[in-house]
């Protein structure tokens, strides 16, 4: 078994126990931590110009974006998750036409706007215990 193998194993037995006694607010910040992790390594594909890495860690950012945007309650939810669902939307659509520009700072922008979403759900998180 390689290194990076035994790395991902790890990896996945420890995403499986945080997700199992993970609160909603918990999970949101879980899936956000990894798109912001995966935001940073397609930045990074498209610095170095490995276009097919490139679009893979675009194509995972789009999942967990979609993902999340999935799974808002727009029923009880009120405004704030429809300008959520927006938001959600608008960085999908930037972060894709990234990918076609291959523009690092269009990354970025999307970096910041989930970044600031992360830290209102970690307020929620911290206010809530």
């Amino acid at each position: 078994m390689s290194y990076q193998n035994a790395y991902d194993g790890y990896h996945a037995v420890n995403l499986d126990t945080q997700t199992s006694r993970a609160s909603p607010v918990e999970l949101v910040l879980l899936l956000t931590d990894g798109l912001l992790d995966e935001l940073a390594r397609a930045r990074a594909h498209i610095v170095a110009r490995r276009y097919e890495q490139k679009a893979i860690s675009i194509d995972k950012c789009l999942e967990i974006i979609n993902g999340l945007s999935g799974s808002l309650d727009f029923e009880g939810g009120g405004d704030t998750v429809t300008n959520l669902a927006r938001v959600y939307e608008f960085c999908a659509n930037h972060l894709h036409r990234a990918g076609i520009k291959l523009d690092p700072a269009m990354v970025d922008e999307v970096t910041r706007v989930l970044s600031t979403i992360r830290q209102g759900w970690k307020g929620i998180q911290d206010r809530n215990g």
